[in-house]
């Protein structure tokens, strides 16, 4: 008869408790396993971060304090020169402005543009030589642009969330 009674007890443990109670556990001459652990949710995926992303964040910065994008995207072709140079003028401070905020630039040569020059290096990424050039480089030439080195980037960073293509958001008034 015990083993009916035990029978009962385990059935409504399982349908009322979800499991077997202690004392029907020893009884079966069972043992309880160990909890498993548990599981921590693994962190979200870091975002992937392209090339593009920092010159889409310095286009996007570039228009946020100085509308670059915009004067660039404008047909210019029905204002007078004098306009244009107007603007030009105010949009140049801004756009130096923000370029220094955010990279510290400094010239490749740091030489008179006008005069000669020795090359510092034979690497075209650095000295690009323009004229009559002979097939092996020569050892130096009139400096015709000092060219320009980014010593330090320091963008902020971009949210995790935020779109890098999108470097202006539209704007609605609402009235």
């Amino acid at each position: 008869m015990s083993r009916i009674v035990l029978a009962f007890r385990c059935l409504f443990g399982v349908l009322f408790q979800g499991r077997l109670s202690d004392t029907a556990i020893t009884e079966l001459g069972l043992s309880r396993r160990a909890a498993p652990a548990a599981a921590t949710p693994a962190p979200p995926p870091a975002p992937v971060s392209k090339a593009s992303d920092g010159a889409l964040q310095i286009l996007g910065i570039l228009q946020r304090e100085s509308r670059l994008l915009d004067f660039l995207m404008e047909d210019l072709t029905s204002y007078s020169d004098d306009q244009i140079g107007a603007a030009v003028r105010e949009l140049h401070d801004q756009c130096r402005d923000a370029v220094c905020r955010y990279v510290t630039l400094q010239p490749v040569i740091d030489g008179v543009e006008g005069t000669f020059t020795q090359t510092p290096s034979k690497d075209p990424n650095v000295v690009k030589f323009v004229g009559n050039v002979p097939a092996t480089p020569p050892a130096g030439g009139t400096l015709r642009h000092r060219g320009w080195r980014a010593v330090k980037v320091d963008l902020p960073a971009l949210a995790s969330r935020q779109d890098a293509s999108i470097l202006a958001p539209a704007e609605i008034e609402v009235e």
